[in-house]
């Protein structure tokens, strides 16, 4: 994932920004981290450098 997609995404539940803690980066490419909604706090993991924005259950 790159960072500038945190553009334009946002929470798939209550539909705020997210914020971004890296994990692990090959230059502009986030490898591994979390997208952290700030307004209901959901995490989303980024594995393989793909987000996962599936809802939590």
């Amino acid at each position: 994932m790159k960072k500038d997609l945190l553009e334009i995404i946002c929470c798939p539940v209550c539909k705020e920004e997210l914020t971004l803690k890296i994990n692990k980066a090959d230059g502009e490419e986030i490898l591994e981290g979390v997208l952290e909604c700030v307004k209901c706090h959901s995490k989303y993991p980024i594995e393989d450098g793909i987000p996962n924005l599936l809802p939590p259950e």
